[in-house]
């Protein structure tokens, strides 16, 4: 099977290029679609987020933040090996031991308090089940989040889309970046705040069908592209997926002008 025919159904339908139509003057369902069909074809199936349990995702979601997958990765494997990833491990396990497995993962002291935040939250909340704590409804279960120590907004969607299978699209600076080299970030979204991300969070959510599967992909597909071809310095335009509908202001071929600083032909909010 070709990686375009196994699309979703759903998305197939809706995400046909645009034929005649200025990607600058295309709803934004149909551009955000168009972005997400190119880098499937491109890139395939993520299989994001890497995780053997939902507790290993959430873990992940909270070591990854500052540091790369890669050390992340060596953290798990630490946590994996001393028999802590579960929410009773990590609830007992002194924290100076703790710190000692989190240490590749970088800043391991703030992790550490992080994580028994977490636990400590699902245990008073929840009874430590997992199964209730994603049975809360999404939105008070995302306020709820975002009150425990170390669960900012992208890792409270992240827990809530890739281990709670719920409709949130996390917002990264890789798609942040992308949306503003192609002139698709709205104005009132160019700060780097916690508006700004739920704005831009409003903007593909509103523009997407609200389908997890889609949200997971899209988001994983994002990351791949920011870290192969939209690299914050010396992006490789020519080669992304994304290129043929990068603005002429934006294009490598020409001279460069700060995509904050062009304000034409962007997504407005509903």
């Amino acid at each position: 099977m070709s990686q375009s025919s196994a699309l979703p159904q759903m998305v197939t339908a809706i995400s046909a290029p645009l034929r005649g139509i200025p990607i600058a003057q295309a709803s934004g369902l149909s551009t955000l679609h168009t972005y997400y069909h190119a880098l499937f074809v491109a890139h395939g199936p993520q299989h994001w987020w890497p995780g053997r349990t939902r507790f290993e995702i959430i873990v992940g979601t909270i070591l990854t933040q500052n540091t790369s997958w890669k050390n992340v990765e060596r953290a798990i494997a630490n946590l994996r090996a001393a028999k802590l990833l579960s929410p009773a491990a990590i609830r007992t396990v002194s924290s100076a031991t703790l710190s000692k497995h989190l240490r590749p993962s970088g800043y391991f002291r703030q992790k550490t308090k992080s994580l028994k935040s977490f636990v400590a939250f699902l245990y008073e909340h929840h009874a430590g089940s997992l199964n209730r704590l994603f049975a809360t409804p999404t939105a008070t279960l995302r306020d709820r989040l975002l009150s425990v120590r170390g669960i900012g907004p992208e890792t409270a969607d992240s827990i809530l889309l890739y281990a709670g299978k719920q409709p949130l699209f996390v917002v990264d600076a890789y798609s942040r970046r992308i949306l503003e080299r192609h002139d698709l970030l709205p104005l009132e979204a160019q700060s780097n705040s916690r508006r700004s991300y739920e704005q831009i969070r409003s903007l593909f959510e509103s523009h997407l069908p609200r389908d997890p599967q889609l949200f997971n992909e899209f988001h994983a597909l994002i990351v791949q592209t920011g870290k192969l071809h939209c690299r914050k310095s010396n992006p490789l335009c020519p080669d992304c997926p994304l290129s043929r509908f990068l603005p002429a202001s934006h294009h490598p071929s020409t001279t460069h002008q700060s995509p904050v600083a062009s304000h034409r032909s962007r997504i407005a909010l509903p």
